[in-house]
């Protein structure tokens, strides 16, 4: 490395502190400026459709729960304190457990 390497490298921290500390601040401003600016400038046009969720429980006897047509499966429930359970065509709830009394599927759909 050459001494005119040197001398830069100790002129660069010499220079961050001749700089005044109100620098970032005000970088820090601009720059929050322009990004409300372009936030401000995208098109927001919310649906004019606006859809609900519509949720309900069915509870059967056995290790099957099946929703409704049009319904889709978001939970399952099992009897016994079973927590072992898998969703079967995306509308059946199935209870893995050997002995199982009951099985919830909670089922939804937007309306």
């Amino acid at each position: 490395m050459g001494p005119s390497s040197c001398h830069l490298l100790i002129l660069i921290p010499l220079l961050q502190l001749i700089v005044p500390g109100s620098t970032q601040c005000s970088l820090d401003s601009v720059m929050n400026k322009k990004i409300k600016d372009v936030l401000n400038r995208l098109e927001y046009s919310p649906s004019p459709v606006s859809k609900k969720l519509s949720c309900t429980s069915v509870k059967s006897q056995g290790r099957l729960a099946s929703c409704p047509a049009g319904m889709t499966v978001t939970g399952c429930a099992c009897g016994y304190g079973c927590g072992s359970w898998d969703v079967q065509g995306g509308t059946t709830c199935h209870c893995q457990c050997s002995v199982m009394d009951w099985t919830t599927a909670r089922c939804c759909y937007l309306a």
